[in-house]
């Protein structure tokens, strides 16, 4: 009995240390690609910031009148929901689900980067806006402007009032924080800025139309690259955990085996000197 338990707990061992080599190499590759994605991160932000600056200073204007400022009535709601191509990333998936499920209802439209937020949806039955990017790591600024093309398309045609994005943000490599961000209407600064009083050539309008798909070809495109270095960071994250209990588990099951093999040698001894004696 000793013996087909000590088989039974090798048998584990050997499994156990089977799944650490698999997160173990999760682990160094999903670290790789996390550089390559924060680097891509960093390189769009300085953009993402002067943009975001530029439509601001536009929006200062109290006097701007634009269907880009109007105010969202009660209506269908397009949500770009941008999740994982993977799993095996902790919470990273559910958090964002998690956002974007409060937001969807049966009017809602939703535009899926990734696979998981394109399986999810579809298997749902939620309308698609588009089922061409199921590939979050893979998308590309141009695929970011045509789908800021179709987002100003539908929101300029009355499809639906609003535009509301669902993404992860690159806090550190231990921190991701989801959230969900309104990219349309633009909303005006609570108070006027010394920007207000700027004279602008052409007029704000124009500007703003001329600039609206660049804004949102930004948002998009700058959101992506951070849901990637999240869903990286998240995974390295989960496999790093995932490496180190498999650690504490070959030590829990060998300290197992030890203990059988030192009572099944007992035993035996046992047996030998009680032959002896008879």
């Amino acid at each position: 009995m000793a013996g087909a338990s000590m088989k039974d707990i090798k048998l584990r061992i050997r499994s156990v240390e089977s799944t650490k080599q698999i997160t173990s190499a999760m682990q160094l590759v999903a670290g790789s690609k996390l550089r390559r994605a924060r680097q891509r991160m960093e390189d769009t932000r300085p953009y993402m910031t002067s943009i975001r600056q530029i439509v601001g200073d536009i929006a200062a204007h109290r006097d701007v009148e634009s269907p880009f400022f109007n105010e969202a009535a009660d209506g269908r709601t397009c949500v770009v929901v941008i999740a994982g191509d993977r799993g095996l990333a902790g919470h990273y998936n559910a958090a964002v689900f998690k956002i974007a499920d409060e937001l969807i209802n049966g009017e809602s439209v939703v535009l899926p980067i990734g696979k998981k937020a394109m399986d999810r949806y579809t298997h749902r039955g939620a309308p698609i806006l588009s089922g061409d990017y199921i590939k979050a790591e893979y998308v590309t600024a141009g695929d970011c402007r045509a789908m800021a093309d179709l987002l100003i398309e539908g929101y300029l045609e009355g499809r639906f009032s609003r535009v509301t994005l669902v993404d992860t943000t690159f806090v550190s490599a231990m921190t991701q924080n989801a959230q969900a961000t309104e990219l349309l209407p633009i909303k005006r600064p609570e108070q006027p800025s010394s920007h207000s009083q700027m004279i602008m050539e052409p007029n704000p309008e124009q500007l703003l139309d001329a600039i609206m798909p660049d804004y949102l070809t930004g948002c998009l495109y700058g959101a992506v690259c951070d849901a990637v270095a999240c869903e990286m960071a998240s995974r390295r994250n989960a496999m790093d955990s995932a490496t180190k209990n498999a650690d504490q588990m070959i030590a829990d099951l060998s300290l197992h085996y030890n203990r059988a093999r030192q009572s099944s040698i007992t035993q035996e001894i046992t047996e030998i000197v009680a032959g002896a004696e008879q």
